[in-house]
């Protein structure tokens, strides 16, 4: 099991450290088929896994200066309703049930890394132009109050409740960081930049998977501690190497070959999990 535990582990908090998020969307499958832990006990380990990888990870993007702690903290506090209705919907939901819709969300996250990538590669030439005035236009702005304006700053509010909420309920029902939707969000939403949208998602994934993972504590699910605090420990260090990683590879070829990864996987899951369907 350990032999297991640790590249695992290693795998996912380089994937967390590196890319802002996805690797966490493994953490599920590993403990279900490579370390053999019932579906429902899987997601709540992973609430706890993510979790704390995740906090690490943002302390290191946080002294590179990569974090914007009150978007991620407010993004953060309104996913919690959803983290909790996640967490019981889940609980009423077939394992191989869960695993076939996990595996789905696996081609999902897929498809979206892959898109994001494309976005980022058509942004690059314009990184002069004026992101960071773009990103300052919401606090420094407010005496902008055109009709037209104001339309448009409800709209972006509405738009930022709405993936808050999503990426709660995802986590709270599968047990993954969401960071997929985060980052995206974080840069359409609120005009970041990629790699401050990076460190600023791992501080939401923190607060949605703490919240998920208390929910859950008050259910009936048995963990295996030694084995997560193993699995832990690997995934804390490969974070931080994947904070390194971050600053040194191109991030569009570990987001596509990460996202191949995930296609493969989700693959495995659903032989694996729509027999017990029929």
């Amino acid at each position: 099991m350990l032999a297991i535990a640790i590249p695992a582990g290693l795998l996912i908090g380089l994937s967390l450290g590196a890319l802002g998020g996805g690797g966490s969307i493994l953490t599920v499958p590993v403990l279900v088929y490579l370390l053999h832990q019932p579906p429902h006990a899987a997601t709540a380990g992973s609430l706890l896994i993510v979790g704390i990888t995740a906090t690490a990870g943002m302390a290191a993007h946080r002294r590179a200066g990569r974090v914007r702690l009150a978007s991620g903290v407010t993004f953060g506090i309104l996913g919690v309703a959803g983290a909790y209705a996640g967490t019981r919907l889940s609980s009423s939901i077939r394992p191989d049930l869960l695993l076939s819709l996990f595996a789905a969300l696996m081609l999902v996250a897929a498809a979206a890394m892959l898109r994001r990538r494309r976005a980022a590669g058509r942004h690059v030439p314009a990184a002069a132009s004026p992101p960071a005035r773009h990103e300052a236009a919401v606090p420094d702005d407010p005496g902008v109050s055109s009709p037209r304006g104001g339309t448009a700053a409800v709209r972006q509010s509405l738009k930022v409740v709405a993936a808050a909420t999503g990426v709660g309920l995802l986590t709270g029902f599968f047990g993954v960081g969401g960071g997929f939707v985060i980052v995206p969000a974080l840069v359409l939403a609120l005009g970041f930049e990629m790699p401050v949208a990076v460190g600023t998602s791992l501080l939401v994934i923190a607060i949605n998977s703490t919240a998920a993972f208390a929910a859950r504590l008050g259910g009936h699910v048995s963990l295996a501690w030694p084995l997560l605090g193993v699995f832990i420990a690997a995934a804390l260090a490969g974070t931080l190497a994947g904070n390194r990683v971050a600053s040194r590879v191109d991030a569009s070829r570990l987001t596509a070959a990460f996202a191949i990864l995930l296609v493969a996987v989700a693959a495995y899951s659903l032989t694996r999990s729509l027999p017990g369907l029929v």
